[in-house]
């Protein structure tokens, strides 16, 4: 069988306790490079292949959102500030920063980071790979 047509299988990476206090794992498996992320009380999990170059991007920082917000009234920026609540991977080869919930690119919505389903099942996390 080829990879393509190998059936799903999930894999049990270690308890959610045990890895929730990370914010970052990036593991592979089997030949498939992943990055899990934990962020307050949700998980997300996506291939560690940037959709723009091929390079590692769940080796990236994550940073917090750069907004740059503009006064509706003088139509001026007063500059540049942080959304700690929202947080960005950023590829290390070439800067392409993604949303770390939604694997969305920054600028560019039709670039996504390939999603890796993630559940806790029975306090352990468990990605399904094929």
């Amino acid at each position: 069988m080829t990879k393509a047509n190998t059936p799903p299988r999930q894999v049990s990476i270690g308890t959610y306790e045990g890895l929730r206090t990370k914010e970052r794992v990036v593991l592979d498996i089997d030949g498939q490079s992943v990055g899990v992320y934990f962020l307050g009380d949700e998980i997300r999990a996506w291939h560690n292949t940037c959709p723009h170059s091929g390079g590692p991007v769940c080796q990236g920082k994550t940073v917090a959102r750069t907004l740059q917000a503009v006064d509706a009234a003088t139509g001026k920026s007063p500059g540049l500030t942080l959304d700690r609540s929202s947080r960005m991977i950023v590829c290390p080869w070439h800067g392409f920063e993604f949303d770390l919930l939604t694997g969305i690119h920054a600028v560019d919505t039709k670039t996504r980071l390939r999603p890796v389903p993630v559940a806790v099942v029975d306090g352990d996390v468990v990605l399904t790979l094929g």
